[in-house]
């Protein structure tokens, strides 16, 4: 092993070691033993993972006035499936290794088994991803059903609720983020791939000659998300698929890929869709699913642009671009350098004393500072350990409320990236920190 791969694994290491020492991520029925591909966000994870969720909704429907949000139901029967292609499309090829027996995914192998090495494999064949169940009390074909592989067909057949009741014409588009469902035979590398996630996922629809702009254009606009939301450039970058891998519905592809420590992956797929969905679910519903412009007295299907993330896996690559080793007076920190709206608390009140009269002063700072900030309170060991506990778990500013604090009126606010201290009034706290944000307004 190189000095290269076995700091990447080290790396891996200990941001998992991290995820379940500091509460972000536990496997999931632990206490049985674990079930393998599942996991349980516990209470700093539960608040990232609701962050970056935040942070894609603000960008991608808040800030915009062209793109609505959607809520569809997870179940839901053959028809949509058998129309959107995935009953008989949505496999991954599968081979055995003759050798130790071990199942694997034949295009992520390049013929080796990496279990035991044996070239002795067996030939592909097609495994559908789709989880079935039954909806009612009998368990017969009448009664099928399928947990969602996507969030992406709830928004389709959708599309004519959504544009009668909006008012909106092309380009708009219906975002939403929601969990899905794939019976991955090979999930790995920790939340990356797992049978149960979460998508962030939007469609836009567009006028059939203006796809190929707006499908340049997100993919500038999706890049720059995680750009601004602190992934380093080096550690990105976009891939345009080969015609061999494109998707049944897909005119163009790109993944925008993260340099994972095991190499280059999928972040988000970035999908010129054309107009195979609407004219599927139109044909196998009956109902019409197009667009009449009273401008130009034009009827159109629409074509659709797709920017696709995993809510899950974006999570993790943040996490692994935050992470960072350094020293702060001599002694060794772990620290996460996540930018302020992702990371689980934005500010950590702590008062130097859990008696009175501090401890109820303190209290009164973390109500000041609630209703703007998800914030910790902490009391536990002493304010050296506190730090460093709060630097390894991201939080951006540190507020300390120490003796002095009941004559000045005033605080100490810590930077996590500089440590620097600085001595803050308590009725200009809020400000301080909205500044430090960026963000001036209440």
């Amino acid at each position: 092993m190189t000095d290269a791969a076995a700091a990447s694994d080290d790396l891996m290491e200990k941001v998992v070691r991290l995820c379940r020492h500091r509460g972000f991520i536990f496997p999931s029925a632990d206490i049985y033993g674990g079930f393998r591909s599942t996991y349980d966000y516990g209470p700093l994870g539960v608040n990232m993972l609701r962050n970056v969720k935040n942070a894609w909704w603000r960008s991608m429907v808040q800030l915009r006035d062209d793109v609505v949000g959607l809520d569809a139901a997870i179940l839901s029967p053959p028809d949509v499936w058998k129309a959107s292609g995935h009953l008989a499309t949505f496999t991954d090829p599968l081979v055995d290794c003759r050798n130790c027996h071990e199942r694997w995914r034949e295009d992520k192998i390049d013929g080796v088994c990496p279990n035991c090495g044996s070239h002795d494999l067996t030939e592909a064949r097609a495994f559908n991803l789709m989880f079935k169940t039954h909806a009612g009390p009998v368990e017969d074909e009448g009664h099928v059903a399928y947990l969602r592989p996507e969030t992406a067909q709830g928004m389709f057949v959708n599309f004519a609720n959504v544009l009668g009741t909006t008012r909106k014409k092309p380009p708009f588009g219906i975002a939403q983020v929601g969990k899905s469902f794939r019976n991955e035979i090979t999930p790995q590398n920790f939340v990356f791939r797992t049978r149960e996630f979460e998508q962030m996922e939007m469609e836009y629809f567009v006028p059939p000659g203006e796809s190929q702009e707006w499908f340049d254009y997100w993919l500038t606009e999706r890049f720059a998300w995680y750009l601004d939301l602190g992934i380093p450039e080096e550690k990105l970058r976009l891939r345009h698929h080969e015609t061999s891998e494109l998707s049944h519905y897909s005119r163009g592809t790109a993944d925008v890929e993260f340099l994972f420590p095991w190499g280059w992956d999928e972040l988000e797929g970035i999908a010129n869709r054309g107009d195979f969905d609407l004219l599927a679910h139109a044909a196998a519903s009956g109902e019409k699913l197009d667009f009449f412009d009273p401008g130009t007295n034009e009827r159109y299907v629409p074509h659709v642009v797709e920017p696709a993330a995993g809510a899950t896996r974006t999570m993790m690559a943040f996490l692994i671009a935050a992470y960072h080793e350094d020293e702060v007076a001599g002694e060794p920190r772990n620290v996460l350098r996540l930018h302020w709206r992702l990371a689980p608390y934005q500010v950590a009140v702590l008062p130097l004393s859990k008696k009175e009269p501090l401890e109820p002063f303190a209290r009164q700072v973390l109500a000041r500072l609630q209703p703007h900030f998800m914030c910790d309170y902490d009391t536990t060991q002493g304010i050296g350990k506190r730090y460093r506990r709060q630097d390894e778990v991201g939080t951006p500013w540190c507020v300390t409320v120490d003796f002095e604090s009941l004559d000045d009126d005033a605080v100490t606010v810590r930077d996590r990236d500089t440590t620097e201290q600085v001595r803050v009034p308590i009725g200009d706290l809020v400000s301080e920190l909205r500044r430090r944000t960026g963000e001036m307004s209440p």
